[in-house]
C-alpha cells in the first residue's frame, strides 16, 4: 500500500529540486494537503478519434488505489472539466477546451511564491477551481485570512465540500472573480489562478496601499506573462514580469469569441525581415500578442497565422525559395506591420527577456514596457 504522506513528501522534493519551492511554509503546505481529495471521482485524459482531440473520462474506481494516488502526486495538470462538463458526469468522450483543472503543483507553488505572501497576511484568490491552492493558502495562513472566489457554481460547490471535509473554512464566494470581493477588502495580496487580458480596476481598489496583485497576463494569442504589481493609494499599480513560463486558462469573460472556420486570403504580399520562427519563443509570442491583441495566433515554424477576431483581418507568412519569408496581409488592420514594429523595438532595446518587461496601470490605461517605465510600450485593450 502506497503511503500518501510519503508521496506528498516526494512531490515536495521534486518541486524543490526544480527550484519552484524554496519557502519552508509552502513546503509544509504541500506535504500536508491531500491533493487526491481535490481530484473528485474522475479526471480527463486526452484521446483522439475521428473528431480530432477529445477528452475521455478516467474514473477513480477504474484504477487501483495506488495508481490513483500516483496520478494525484504526479507533478502534472489534471483536467477536471471540459466545455463545462465535469469528468465525473461525462458519459463519453467530450470535445472542446478545458474549463477547470487541478493545475500542476509546481505551477501553483511558483505562483504563490511569486506573490511573496507572508504569514498572517490576508489573501484574495481569484479562481477557487478544485480548491487545492485554496487549501495550501489556508494551511499557511489560516482559513480566516483566505477569501476565494469562483465563477462556476458547480465547481465552487465541489471545492467547498472538499475544503470543509478537511476542516478548512475560508470565505468562499460564487461570482465573477474580475469583480473581486469588496465585502472582504482590503487585502494584502490578490492572487489570480486564471489569466486576464487586463487588470480589473476592482482589484486595484480592493488591494491595500502597498499590497500586491499577482496574475498571469494572457490573451487570444495564447501567450502569457506572470506579473507582480504593487498597488498604490491613488488606484494605480506598477510592477514587473517575473519571466517565468507560467500560463493559466483565461478568465471566462476575457476569452475570445467563438470563430467560424476560415480560409486564408492571398491578400497583399511582401517580404518581411522578421523570422516567423522567432514568434514562437516565449518572449516572441508575448510580443506578438502585445502588438496584435485582438488576433488569434495559429500555425508553427515558418508559418505564422494571425486572425483578427474583431475585423477578420489576416496575416500569414511562408518561406521563399533561397531564403527569407513573405507575408500575406488581408483586411483593414496591418497585423504583421504591428508585429514587425514590436520586434524592431525589442531588438533596439537589446532583445530583453520577459523578466525585463514591466507594467504600469492607471485610470487612463494599462501599458506594458521594456526595461524602463518611460520607454515606449504597448497599451492593453480596454
Amino acid at each position: 500500500m502506497i503511503d500518501a504522506t510519503l508521496l506528498r513528501r516526494a512531490l515536495a522534493d521534486e518541486i524543490s529540486a526544480q527550484g519552484s519551492l524554496t519557502d519552508p511554509g509552502w513546503r509544509s503546505a504541500v506535504e500536508a494537503v491531500p491533493r487526491e481529495a481535490f481530484l473528485g471521482d474522475a479526471v480527463y485524459r486526452i484521446d483522439h478519434d475521428e473528431r480530432g482531440t477529445v477528452y475521455a473520462s478516467l474514473r477513480r474506481d477504474q484504477l487501483p488505489t495506488t495508481d490513483w494516488l500516483a496520478l494525484a502526486y504526479t507533478n502534472d495538470t489534471q483536467v477536471t472539466q471540459v466545455a463545462g462538463v465535469d469528468a465525473g458526469d461525462a458519459s463519453g468522450p467530450v470535445c472542446g477546451l478545458p474549463t477547470s483543472s487541478a493545475t500542476l503543483p509546481s505551477l501553483v507553488v511558483r505562483m504563490l511564491e511569486a506573490a511573496a505572501i507572508g504569514d498572517g497576511e490576508r489573501v484574495l484568490e481569484i479562481g477557487t477551481g478544485t480548491g487545492y491552492s485554496t487549501a495550501l493558502l489556508c494551511h499557511r495562513l489560516g482559513s480566516e485570512n483566505v477569501t476565494s472566489i469562483e465563477v462556476d457554481p458547480a465547481v465552487a460547490r465541489r471545492a467547498r465540500s472538499v475544503l470543509h471535509s478537511l476542516g478548512l473554512s475560508p470565505t468562499l464566494v460564487v461570482g465573477d472573480g474580475l469583480e473581486g470581493h469588496q465585502e472582504g477588502a482590503e487585502y494584502d495580496r490578490i492572487v489570480a489562478t486564471c489569466s486576464v487580458r487586463t487588470i480589473p480596476h476592482q482589484w486595484l481598489w480592493q488591494a491595500r496601499a502597498g499590497g500586491t496583485i499577482t496574475t498571469a497576463l494572457g490573451g487570444w494569442a495564447q501567450a502569457s506573462g506572470l506579473v507582480h504589481l504593487t498597488a498604490h493609494a491613488d488606484g494605480t499599480a506598477t510592477g514587473r514580469f517575473t519571466g517565468e513560463a507560467i500560463s493559466y486558462m483565461l478568465a471566462r469573460p476575457h476569452q475570445s469569441p467563438s470563430r467560424a472556420s476560415f480560409f486564408l486570403h492571398d491578400g497583399e504580399q511582401r517580404s518581411t525581415h522578421v523570422d516567423p520562427q522567432a514568434v514562437w519563443s516565449w518572449t516572441g509570442r508575448f510580443l506578438t500578442q502585445l502588438a496584435a491583441p485582438s488576433a488569434e495566433l495559429l500555425g508553427g515554424g515558418d508559418r505564422v497565422i494571425l486572425l483578427d477576431v474583431a475585423t477578420g483581418s489576416q496575416a500569414w507568412t511562408e518561406p521563399v525559395a533561397g531564403g527569407g519569408w513573405v507575408v500575406h496581409s488581408h483586411g483593414p488592420l496591418p497585423l504583421w506591420r504591428s508585429v514587425e514594429d514590436a520586434f524592431t523595438q525589442w531588438e533596439r532595446a537589446g532583445r530583453p527577456e520577459q523578466s525585463q518587461f514591466g507594467m504600469t496601470v492607471t485610470s487612463t490605461g494599462q501599458r506594458v514596457w521594456m526595461n524602463d517605465p518611460e520607454a515606449p510600450g504597448w497599451f492593453l485593450p480596454c
